[in-house]
């Protein structure tokens, strides 16, 4: 591409590399989550919530389990400030739950926010001001020590603030663009505020680390947060907080390689909403840790449910591929993949294991409410047997020996190919049954009877060109007799009969379905399924049926 020269990297590594983090194999338990969708998330809306919206939006994230939530920038506008005044006034906060709110470091932005909380049970006044290189030069155009005094002036503010309003506040601070800042100003700067607020066990203050615009990869992130976590004043009573951005698609793995390099607490949207490509989306981040055994403290059993919500308010549209939410991600439509897929799905209903572990599938979709009929596979023209027979057995009750469901398999791919479009679980049933079940032409049985237990001889009735006859057999069991005399008065050949039965559960009435295979002289296998009350039925139709399939062949018939 042209122009790469006018492009360096802007951020910077620690003094010290710090890799600490690097001998740690996964994250051993939930951080402290703050939702800032209804803030960081909310301003990033074509069409922001309205009141009434963003209260609905709250209560939802009341129930998924969040206990810090960021409510907005209540001296922004008339509509974050009285959102803030209907939480406290209609009391809709519950008692373990803490709002933040969003300052600058200005004086009359700090007073009216103080104002906004009045009545307030507990809350976090998070403050911030920008302070990298980018931001120092080309929009403050300030010096380090200026930059500096505005924290300073703006902690001590909060401190007199809080002294004079009724409540509990703890303090938060970001050193807004922290990537783009040089890592030991950074560090003066949090520990010139700290200093300021000197925090206790009873009262501690967050550090937040902002990812404000994603500019390194994420093991540069996560040594910048662990030199961070190293050399914080008053680190033990510090909760060291992580809010990345998604510039460079690296969100999620800046959060937890943040965690893994010393970040207790994690900001961050549902879904990734946010500025420009958005913020990390917790979603991810909580069932990332549920994939592996760890409780993320955030309950996401109904994503369809919470999905629907987060679309109508907030006019945005997770994609089909996104991380566990999407229509897709956990759709097959690959025959390899299905075929595994419905295969695990079979081992696991055998063997009973303590873990999940089917292919293909990082978690079960049942556990966060997704279903396996219509979600996990889906048929194509790039499907397989294997999907395709799953689709039956599950939603039909049909369990298609293995030799039939490849010949079905390519009769569904074929009009998956022709019509160019996926199938739906009824339209795969409607050709099975126009395949296979209980065919009655160019031969359609009227009767059957059974003249001889023991010598296994039949009469059957049989319409062929309109006309009714009757034919006769004799074999070594009922089946064989009547296959037998079909042969000797059809002119019709065949070997090799294949031969399964179940019963078959559709509603409260029970019935027999038979799935029988013929070889003809010329090697093709042709099949038939017969469905009945009667399980004698249902495979004297299922052999007619396949006698039917290997003579509309030999017609030239579709």
């Amino acid at each position: 591409m042209r122009n790469v020269e006018k492009y360096a990297r802007g951020y910077f590594m620690p003094p010290k590399t710090s890799l600490n983090w690097t001998r740690k194999e996964y994250i051993e338990e939930a951080p402290i989550w703050c939702s800032v969708d209804l803030r960081d998330g909310n301003q990033a809306l074509i069409v922001p919530m309205n009141l009434e919206e963003k209260l609905e939006y709250f209560k939802m994230l009341v129930d998924i389990g969040f206990k810090e939530i960021e409510v907005g920038f209540p001296a922004a506008s008339e509509t974050e400030f009285a959102f803030l005044r209907a939480l406290i006034e209609q009391n809709l906060i519950p008692d373990d739950v803490t709002i933040q709110v969003l300052t600058q470091s200005r004086e009359h932005i700090i007073r009216k926010t103080f104002e906004s909380l009045k009545g307030a049970n507990k809350a976090v006044v998070h403050l911030y001001n920008s302070t990298s290189v980018a931001q120092r030069e080309q929009v403050f155009r300030k010096s380090k020590e200026e930059i500096i005094d505005i924290a300073v002036s703006g902690a001590k503010l909060l401190k007199e603030c809080a002294a004079e309003t009724e409540g509990n506040f703890q303090f938060q601070y970001s050193p807004e663009s922290f990537t783009g800042t040089e890592i030991e100003f950074a560090l003066d700067i949090c520990n010139r505020v700290l200093d300021v607020w000197q925090p206790t066990a009873e009262n501690p203050v967050i550090i937040n680390l902002p990812a404000t615009v994603s500019m390194s990869m994420p093991h540069v992130y996560a040594s910048q947060i662990e030199y961070m976590s190293e050399h914080l004043n008053f680190r033990e009573h510090v909760i060291l907080s992580v809010h990345p951005h998604n510039d460079r698609g690296t969100g999620v793995a800046d959060a937890e390689l943040g965690m893994l390099a010393g970040a207790q607490r994690v900001e961050g949207t549902l879904f990734g909403n946010g500025e420009r490509t958005g913020n990390v989306d917790i979603v991810t981040l909580a069932l990332n840790l549920y994939s592996h055994g760890v409780d993320p403290k955030l309950n996401f059993e109904n994503i369809p449910g919470i999905l629907s919500v987060y679309e109508r308010l907030t006019k945005m549209r997770v994609g089909e591929r996104h991380p566990y939410g999407g229509e897709l991600v956990f759709t097959a439509f690959s025959g390899s993949h299905q075929d595994a897929i419905a295969k695990g799905m079979k081992w696991r209903e055998e063997k009973e294991p303590a873990h999940w572990s089917v292919p293909y599938l990082l978690i079960d979709p049942k556990d966060i409410g997704r279903q396996y009929e219509g979600d996990i596979i889906r048929i194509n023209s790039q499907s397989g047997k294997g999907g395709i027979g799953y689709v039956l057995q599950q939603k039909y009750g049909l369990d298609l020996p293995p030799k039939m469901r490849e010949h079905f398999g390519y009769c569904v791919k074929n009009v998956s190919d022709h019509q160019q479009k996926e199938l739906m679980p009824d339209e795969i049933y409607d050709i099975f049954l126009k395949e296979y079940v209980n065919l009655n032409a160019p031969v359609e049985l009227v009767k059957y009877r059974f003249t001889d237990d023991e010598e296994f001889q039949t009469v059957v009735s049989i319409r062929t060109g309109g006309e009714v006859k009757e034919i006769t057999g004799s074999g070594n069991g009922r089946l064989d007799s009547i296959s037998n005399a079909l042969q000797a008065h059809l002119g019709v050949d065949y070997t090799d009969l294949v031969y399964k039965e179940h019963a078959l559960e559709t509603g409260s009435k029970s019935q027999a379905v038979s799935y029988i295979g013929i070889t003809a002289a010329d090697g093709g296998v042709y099949w038939g399924c017969g469905i009945d009350v009667d399980i004698m039925n249902s495979s004297v139709k299922a052999l007619v049926s396949a006698v039917n399939q290997m003579s509309r062949n030999a017609n030239g018939e579709k």
